[in-house]
């Protein structure tokens, strides 16, 4: 997915078993972050790090949105442990992380392997992509997406 697109209909699997489309937010901005996967350091610090924020990015508006190919059930132990306010959506077949193009060939120690590429996706209140941060900063994320929000940054 590119700046300017809109967003795909289908965005994942809620706490509760039910599918998620886009249309569920209707005339509201969405943040959608990407991210491998629950309970781990980088993961962890990244939503922490979101939750921090999180009652001011919907004070401006925004709905926020973390999806990763855990389970259900894998998210509500990650958002209880964490105190997490925002939507965890489960993608366990990956069909949303290939559609927003995060799914993608990825390397570590000398291996390669299928994996989502952390990246968050900020859109505009007809889920029109405004912004793609493709270097998350897991211990600053939420700083990340106020500077965008606020012009510091591009």
């Amino acid at each position: 997915m590119e700046t300017g697109e809109k967003i795909p209909g289908y965005l994942g699997i809620d706490a509760e078993g039910k599918r998620v489309m886009s249309d569920n937010f209707a005339g509201k901005p969405l943040i959608i972050y990407f991210y491998p996967k629950d309970n781990t350091s980088g993961c962890t610090a990244e939503a922490c790090s979101i939750r921090d924020g999180y009652e001011a990015l919907t004070e401006r508006g925004y709905v926020v949105i973390g999806i990763s190919k855990d389970s259900t059930a894998s998210h509500i132990r990650f958002a209880t442990k964490y105190d997490l306010p925002f939507i965890l959506l489960s993608d366990e077949d990956t069909t949303v992380n290939q559609s927003f193009g995060v799914w993608q060939k990825k390397k570590m120690a000398g291996r390669e392997y299928m994996g989502t590429v952390r990246t968050t996706f900020i859109t505009d209140a007809n889920h029109n992509i405004t912004h793609i941060i493709k270097k998350v900063n897991t211990k600053d994320a939420y700083s990340q997406i106020t500077d965008i929000l606020d012009g510091k940054t591009k």
